[in-house]
C-alpha cells in the first residue's frame, strides 16, 4: 500500500506561501501586510491567518488609501479586518497631499496612482517596517516577473538589480542595513487562475464589485469607466447605466469594468 500523499497544485502553492510568510515573520523585526481589499490581497491575508492559526497575526495589515477607491472596496476592507479581528493601519494619500509631500493631479485624466509610492514609503519609515508582504504575481507583467520573493529595497525605497539576492532551493537572505526593507511576495508563483480557484475552494468572500451589478459608467478610450464625483469627464463622455463587473479593484480613476451579467 502506497504511503505517498499526492498534493494538488493549490496545496503546493499554499504550502509554499505559508512557508514564505512564516520565514519572513521569523527573520524580520517589523513586517506588515499590504491589504487593498482586492482578490490577491484577500488570498494573501487568508494564507497569513492560516500560517499562524489558531494564534492571531504577528503583524498588522496596512492599506494605502488614495481617497479614490471604490466605496464597496472600503466597506469590504473594514468588514474583513473586523471579521479576522486584526489591526489595520491606513496610510492616506490625501494626508500626503495636505502635508505637501505630493501634489495632486488635476484634469480629466488625473490619477493618484503614482502618488501612492510617497505615502507608502512615508508609512514604512514612520512605523519602521522592514518587510512588506504584497500580493504581486510574476504572471501579471514583465516588471513583476523579474522580482525575487524577497525583493530588496534600499533606504530610498528603490529596486536595484545589483542588490537582489539569489534564492536557491527557497533559501532567503534576509539581511538588511538600517533604513532598507523587503517587499515579500508569497504569491509569486501563482497565476490568476490559481487565485480564483483558491478563492472558490476556500469559500472566500469578495467585494461586491467583482460580481455583476448596475452602475453609472461612461466610455473612455473604448473602455467603460465608473462615474464618480472625483472623476472629471471629457466633452462628449455621457454617463449611462449598465450591468457590469470589475476584474480588479484599483482606483476608480484608472480602473475599467466590463459588461457582464455573471
Amino acid at each position: 500500500m502506497s504511503t505517498i500523499t499526492e498534493l494538488s497544485t493549490l496545496d503546493v502553492l499554499e504550502a509554499e506561501a505559508v512557508h514564505i510568510i512564516r520565514e519572513c515573520a521569523a527573520e524580520c523585526e517589523r513586517p506588515v501586510l499590504l491589504f487593498s481589499g482586492g482578490k490577491d490581497s484577500i488570498v494573501l491575508a487568508h494564507l497569513a491567518t492560516k500560517a499562524f492559526a489558531p494564534a492571531g497575526l504577528p503583524f498588522a495589515l496596512m492599506h494605502v488609501d488614495t481617497g479614490h477607491n471604490f466605496p464597496e472596496v472600503i466597506e469590504y476592507r473594514d468588514w474583513y479586518v473586523q471579521e479576522i479581528d486584526e489591526r489595520l493601519i491606513v496610510a492616506s494619500v490625501e494626508e500626503s497631499i495636505a502635508q505637501g509631500r505630493v501634489q495632486d493631479e488635476t484634469g480629466p485624466r488625473a490619477s493618484r496612482n503614482r502618488l501612492q509610492t510617497t505615502t507608502l514609503l512615508d508609512a514604512i519609515a514612520e512605523h519602521q517596517f522592514d518587510a512588506c508582504f504584497g500580493g504581486a504575481r510574476r504572471d501579471e507583467e514583465r516588471a513583476r516577473a523579474k522580482e525575487r520573493v524577497f525583493s530588496h529595497r534600499d533606504m530610498f525605497g528603490q529596486w536595484d538589480p545589483r542588490n537582489q539576492r539569489p534564492e536557491p532551493w527557497s533559501i532567503y537572505n534576509t539581511k538588511l542595513r538600517k533604513g532598507e526593507h523587503f517587499r515579500v511576495f508569497p504569491l509569486s508563483n501563482w497565476t490568476e487562475v490559481d487565485i480564483w480557484a483558491y478563492i472558490q475552494r476556500e469559500g472566500l468572500a469578495l467585494p461586491s464589485i467583482y460580481f455583476s451589478h448596475e452602475r453609472e459608467v461612461f466610455v473612455r478610450d473604448g473602455m467603460l469607466m465608473a462615474a464618480a464625483d472625483f472623476v472629471e469627464r471629457l466633452p462628449g463622455e455621457e454617463v449611462f447605466t449598465e450591468t457590469v463587473r470589475f476584474r480588479t479593484v484599483g482606483d476608480a480613476t484608472c480602473t475599467a469594468c466590463t459588461l457582464s451579467t455573471a
